[in-house]
């Protein structure tokens, strides 16, 4: 084991990796209970949703530790996921299947430009402003969707406002409460560097929500969508419902897609999940230090790759794209540094699949402190960012930041990011000191707000 992962190599030891991995598993398997929520909301099953995601999550972890050799970890992308369901399902009005479909597609497409420089190329060309910018942004967008998700920020006469608790208190009222109470213990417990604190945070606010319920406190409305937070059962070896999503992206009328169409679609996701990948790996590699003094990650194809390799299963199974998870630095600070974290992360998701009705019953308000929790270790990168010296670098990254929450998209960020770092270039006489691809990404950028 050893040879295979050149632990002693890396100055790691199998006890170091193990924990490693325990430690990023524990910091990341929010994602089963807060995947199967946002996907059902595109009117997938969310136990055939939770099977896929732990599966697919697996199998693209283990393909980033013998491919690789990294201790990153890999599940279902936050943010893509948002974009699955709030975008492509419920935005554009597409089914779930065609919308499998088209992550498969752009898996495969993935897989062939991993196998090139291209990927390589453009996470190398955009500064290092840009890519810690890109990380503080998508926290933001993240926590976000956890306020939206725990009904702490709803809709208003201006777009969004903070929920009245006394209105509807037994439902809407108290779940916002018990949402803001974990996150409070979420943070407290990270504070005081209790490993696991995100997870440990998702099932006390469950708790809570469970005792509330039996004092009559919380009320379940199951027309409201608010339902009872009891589990029936623990564990279930009946992996039948993953029969429901399996395979469904080749089970679509093709005689009904419009093949322009899907094209888009298949661009819009390509799009997206090259530069949330690329966002969220850089945000994994800043918060651990890996980066070079260049800004670059050594080995980041096979990385790449086995992202690929996560994507294109994932759409089979039938969950959303599969990418890097940044919660994997807390298994570098627990000391992993080669592939045996990764190892073991995966086996535990495989595992997870027992649990699969105690993790489907969780509900959105436990998990929404996760959200925002994240959010604010995504952000922390906001500190690595210089505002002062070059501003031409800072603003740029400060429109990255906001761009995401405010246009409700990753990717949206990064373009305008990118278009205004190449003109505040351009217009200071710096235009010698910008990569060529970035020109080309700005181009491309423009292109796709004028035509698409």
């Amino acid at each position: 084991m050893d040879k295979l992962f050149k632990i002693s190599q890396r100055g790691s030891t199998v006890k170091r990796e193990i924990v490693a991995g325990l430690t990023t598993f524990m910091t990341m398997a929010y994602i089963l209970a807060v995947n199967p929520s946002i996907l059902a909301d595109a009117g997938k099953d969310s136990t055939a949703v939770l099977l896929a995601t732990a599966i697919a999550s697996f199998i693209a972890t283990v393909c980033m530790a013998f491919m690789a050799n990294m201790p990153f970890a890999l599940s279902a992308g936050m943010g893509l996921n948002a974009y699955f369901a709030y975008t492509v399902v419920l935005g554009m009005g597409y089914p779930w299947q065609f919308a499998l479909l088209a992550v498969f597609a752009e898996g495969l497409i993935f897989i062939i430009l991993s196998l090139t420089n291209v990927r390589e190329a453009i996470f190398n060309a955009i500064p290092l402003a840009l890519k810690r910018g890109v990380s503080v942004g998508i926290g933001l967008f993240i926590a976000f969707i956890g306020l939206q998700n725990a009904k702490v920020v709803v809709d208003s006469s201006t777009l969004v406002t903070i929920t009245s608790f006394t209105e509807n208190f037994s439902t809407q009222g108290i779940t916002a409460l018990l949402a803001l109470v974990g996150l409070m213990l979420t943070a407290a417990l990270h504070i005081w560097k209790v490993k696991g604190a995100v997870l440990i945070g998702i099932v006390a606010t469950w708790a809570l929500g469970i005792v509330c319920q039996l004092t009559g406190v919380y009320v379940p409305n199951v027309d409201a969508e608010f339902y009872s937070l009891i589990p029936e059962k623990i564990i279930s070896v009946d992996f039948s419902k993953l029969g429901l999503t399996f395979g469904e992206c080749f089970k679509i009328d093709f005689s009904s897609i419009k093949i322009l169409d899907f094209i888009v679609v298949v661009f819009a996701f390509l799009f997206v999940d090259i530069f949330d990948t690329l966002g969220t790996l850089i945000g994994v590699v800043s918060k651990a230090d890996m980066l070079d003094e260049e800004g670059r990650l050594p080995a980041i194809r096979p990385a790449l790759l086995a992202d690929a390799v996560g994507t294109t299963a994932g759409a089979v199974l039938g969950t959303s794209t599969v990418t890097t998870f940044v919660e994997s630095a807390s298994g570098v600070a627990a000391g992993g540094r080669t592939g045996l974290t990764a190892l073991v992360t995966g086996a535990l998701f495989l595992l997870s699949t027992l649990f699969a009705p105690l993790f489907t019953t969780i509900p959105s308000f436990a998990t929404a402190p996760a959200l925002i929790f994240v959010g604010f270790l995504m952000f922390s990168s906001i500190a690595k960012i210089n505002l002062e010296d070059d501003l031409t670098d800072a603003i740029p990254a400060y429109i990255t930041i906001i761009a995401m929450p405010m246009c409700y998209s990753i990717s949206e960020g990064i373009s305008l990011g990118i278009i205004s770092y190449v003109i505040l270039k351009l217009c200071t006489g710096k235009a010698k000191k910008v990569n060529w691809l970035m020109y080309v990404l700005a181009v491309l950028f423009i292109l796709k707000y004028i035509f698409l």
